[in-house]
């Protein structure tokens, strides 16, 4: 164990002991002759007093040097010293929230009963929705995006020097092999399109890079947006010189939260490389400008760039908040298999604050007014390549509307899979201002709800459930206007 957890595990003992005993720090401090000074900064985790001073401390508490300083805790403070012996906070990337690890262990010591009781809860929770170390990782990635509005200045400015550097026009569209012969001439690839073929195991990977002979193992069966995708990540791990990095496209397993956050500072970089910042800012201004919303005005837009409608709609999220300053938005992504009626909510991202179409582990049932939902289901019964849908989707219950876009395509290694990805912008000032066409006719606005199980919308014609736990808060709220109106009635 790393030294500052042990002076912190054997001074939440000393102070337990301590209480347990009914002294205080000027009372220990008396009977030990150790100033309280010294005494209170060891119960803080700060000092680890010699064995002389162990012995003194043992011999006034009337407890043994062995379980003094044994590294085991009682049932109270048990969790803390699991979660310290396990390195969780080095683990947790406290730096990236501005938090010093010092700051967390000082709260810990001064209130460690609490500290216990809220750790424990979130353990728990933890267990009962099956939230892994690497679930844990994605969260702590998603909430930094949120706190910089998913735009990383220092990452556009590193695509520019890039482009630069190896004279990539980034007003043409990028091809894959554009960014294959600089990773072969530049940094020494060897592309390899045969390999994984030939392992019907991996069919569920697009890329492996093996790191010593510099070889990426590519897929066939992915198209050329998604190769130059692959291709604009591993450039951006060697531009920016990035050693603590996954093998894997898509990911098997993470190591460590450095894996996590370099994966995404790739991603990111490779976003901006192929869908470049003037271009798409200066197509949107386009689009925003007219007064009539025209589904093939921006599917044309999807088409200007060598990049999978959910890497653009990925970009968006950078770019609307920053140069247009709508910040008050969501990033959904759906999966759904055909013939089926489910659809799983496996990847989001709120903007500004939690929106209302967020994801639910309690086996509730999405609205089916959402357009994410509306395009799946079309792609699956017409069984075309892409499936979009505009609407302004109108949450009663919060009064608060979202201009929502949404596109469906086809799972490229799932047969009869589909997926959707879309992008909701609230109705606020900032939006009237930006985007003319708000008030075109054909917008649909439907009144929707976030689950079925919770949603008022009455006379809804696509319910999948009764709206039972809006029943019971409603029950709730009608007992205790009934038993407070009992009690006024006999005070």
């Amino acid at each position: 164990m790393e030294q500052d957890y042990i002076k912190l595990i054997f001074g939440l003992k000393l102070k337990q002991i301590r209480t347990d005993r009914g002294l205080s720090l000027f009372g220990l401090s008396k009977l030990s002759g150790l100033s309280k000074s010294y005494l209170n900064e060891i119960e803080k985790g700060k000092k680890y007093p010699k064995p002389d001073k162990i012995a003194a401390l043992s011999e006034h508490l009337e407890v043994s040097y062995d379980e003094l300083v044994s590294l085991k805790l009682d049932k109270n403070l048990a969790p803390i010293g699991e979660i310290l012996q396990s390195k969780l906070l080095k683990e947790i990337p406290l730096e990236l929230f501005g938090i010093q690890e010092s700051t967390l262990i000082d709260i810990i010591s001064n209130a460690p009963v609490k500290v216990t009781a809220f750790i424990s809860t979130i353990i728990e929770i933890a267990k009962n929705y099956n939230f892994s170390r690497e679930n844990f990782f994605l969260a702590s990635v998603r909430s930094f995006q949120e706190a910089n509005y998913n735009y990383f200045e220092d990452l556009e400015q590193q695509v520019l020097k890039f482009a630069k550097t190896y004279h990539v026009d980034l007003s043409k569209k990028i091809t894959s092999k554009e960014l294959e012969d600089i990773l072969i001439e530049e940094f020494g690839y060897n592309i390899n399109n045969d390999e994984l073929e030939a392992h019907s195991e991996l069919d569920n990977l697009r890329s492996i890079f093996v790191p010593k002979t510099k070889t990426l193992l590519i897929t066939k069966s992915i198209d050329d947006a998604q190769r130059a995708f692959i291709y604009a990540k591993e450039l951006a791990y060697n531009y920016l010189n990035i050693k603590d990095r996954l093998y894997t496209f898509s990911w098997i397993k993470f190591d460590n939260f450095d894996e996590v956050l370099n994966n995404f500072y790739a991603s990111y970089f490779a976003g901006a490389l192929i869908i470049p910042k003037e271009s798409i800012v200066e197509n949107l201004k386009i689009l925003f400008e007219q007064q009539e919303f025209k589904t093939e005005d921006f599917e044309d837009l999807l088409q200007k760039y060598n990049a999978s409608p959910e890497s653009i709609y990925q970009r968006l999220t950078n770019i609307l908040p920053k140069e247009f300053k709508l910040k008050n938005l969501f990033f959904l992504r759906f999966s759904h298999k055909k013939g089926t009626d489910n659809f799983y909510l496996n990847k989001e991202l709120h903007l500004e604050k939690q929106q209302s179409p967020r994801a639910r582990e309690t086996n509730e049932h999405y609205c089916r007014k959402w357009a994410s939902i509306k395009v799946l289901q079309a792609i699956s019964a017409n069984n075309t390549d892409h499936e979009f849908s505009i609407q302004i989707s109108d949450y009663v219950t919060e009064n608060k509307k979202y201009l929502v876009l949404a596109s469906a395509t086809k799972d490229p290694f799932k047969q009869n899979r589909y997926r959707s990805i879309s992008i909701g912008i609230q109705l606020n000032a900032q939006l009237q201002r930006k985007v003319n066409f708000l008030n075109h006719k054909d917008i649909e606005t439907p009144h929707v709800g976030v689950t079925c199980e919770g949603c008022g919308v009455i006379n809804c014609n696509v319910r999948k459930s009764p709206p039972t736990v809006l029943e019971s808060i409603n029950k709730e709220a009608k007992t205790a206007e009934v038993v407070q109106e009992i009690t006024n009635k006999y005070s």
